[in-house]
């Protein structure tokens, strides 16, 4: 179990306060960030990282996208082409999920 930088995790502020307000509980990367059991803490307020694992893009559902602050998973995609220079969906693409909760 490790302390981990909270940008490691969560690339900008406003999915930061995001997590704080409860509305991003897990996020995809293209890498592994963290393991099961690290923590990270935002503004006084410490989460532990739940579940980190192995999907691809074809995986990810509405509640997926939801779980990230998006409205669905077409906000979601358009978010990452935007945010990603050269970005194209590939269903097959892997990618890793880091799952966190407010202790």
């Amino acid at each position: 179990m490790s302390e981990r930088e909270p940008s490691e995790l969560l690339p900008n502020e406003r999915m930061q306060t995001q997590a704080l307000e409860g509305d991003v509980t897990q996020i995809h990367r293209g890498n592994q960030y963290a393991d099961e059991g690290d923590t990270f803490t935002i503004d006084g307020t410490t989460f532990e990282v739940t579940d980190v694992r192995e999907r691809t893009l074809g995986d990810l559902t509405d509640e997926d996208a939801q779980a990230e602050g998006m409205d669905d998973l077409e906000a979601y995609k358009h978010v990452l082409e935007r945010a990603h220079e050269n970005f194209e969906w590939d269903d097959d693409s892997e990618v890793v999920l880091h799952r966190f909760e407010r202790q």
